[in-house]
């Protein structure tokens, strides 16, 4: 009796099934060399992690049953990640967590949260090995910069502090003087902002971020001042504050942090800074 498998009918099927596992083959070798590469990283990863917090409870007293415990955690979210096995109770702790990220963000967070990330950065700065490149607010404070706003802090870090005036009302012994124009300035003109209106703002914003202060004391170079108090701005003010009008003499500085943030932010040259077409020579 013949087998029906050795019919000539069904050999080409045979055949067939034959040449696809065969075709198959390198991508199911490439497939167990990357799982095979990945689990070789993942364990000497592991394997350094948990030596580090062997080292760590022994100094502070914590039992290391809890550190092995936390190793076999992880082996088991591994196994999960490499098979591609997610369980409600991850999904529900990663929303969580989101959750939890996005009201940190929004300035929401618990008390017992806020504790809980001082804790954590007390944990860092007693880490030897932690070490942080740049200060975590000058990524958020490069997002709330207008453009025009750069220009302002690379001014006042290329040239230094700058003059401002405020133009009062003139009275005996400066009684009942009263304030007419604060924090006049050059400011909008010499860092060649595009919206010279809003200056004011600018700065506003720039003293809010911590980058600059504003200083009760005058510079040296009087110079500047008597350029200042000859441009039109000021001369509107004093002839509002009618007969006797005075200025007093500011200056306008960056702060430490805001010369660590120019330093690390903002460039030095001028190279590839576009024209102001206002201010364009012919």
């Amino acid at each position: 009796m013949t087998d029906p498998g050795d019919s000539p009918a069904a050999q080409p099927d045979g055949t067939r099934r034959d040449d696809s596992l065969l075709r198959a083959l390198p991508g199911l070798a490439r497939l167990s060399a990357a799982a095979w590469w990945r689990t070789l990283g993942w364990t000497a990863g592991t394997s350094m992690r948990t030596s580090t917090r062997l080292l760590r409870a022994a100094a502070s007293g914590e039992p290391p049953a809890e550190v092995f415990r936390e190793a076999g955690s992880d082996v088991r979210d591994y196994m999960r990640e490499l098979l591609g096995l997610v369980d409600e109770e991850d999904e529900r702790e990663s929303e969580e967590r989101s959750e939890e990220a996005m009201s940190d963000r929004d300035g929401t967070a618990t008390a017992e949260a806020l504790r809980d990330r001082g804790r954590e950065l007390l944990a860092l700065s007693a880490d030897v090995t932690f070490d942080e490149d740049t200060h975590p607010a000058y990524a958020r404070i490069l997002d709330q910069l207008a453009p025009d706003e750069a220009r302002v802090l690379r001014l006042l870090f290329t040239k230094g502090p700058q003059p401002a005036v405020d133009v009062r009302t003139g009275g005996p012994l400066n009684v009942r003087s009263a304030l007419v124009a604060p924090g006049l300035t050059m400011i909008g003109d010499e860092a060649g902002c595009r919206h010279r209106e809003r200056v004011r703002s600018y700065l506003n914003n720039l003293y809010r971020l911590g980058l600059i202060w504003f200083s009760r004391e005058e510079l040296d170079e009087l110079s500047r001042y008597q350029v200042l108090e000859a441009q039109p701005e000021v001369d509107e003010a004093l002839e509002k504050a009618g007969r006797g009008a005075k200025t007093v003499r500011r200056s306008i500085h960056l702060t430490p942090f805001g010369e660590d943030f120019c330093e690390m932010c903002m460039p030095r040259d001028t190279a590839g800074t576009p024209t102001d077409p206002e201010r364009t020579e012919p």
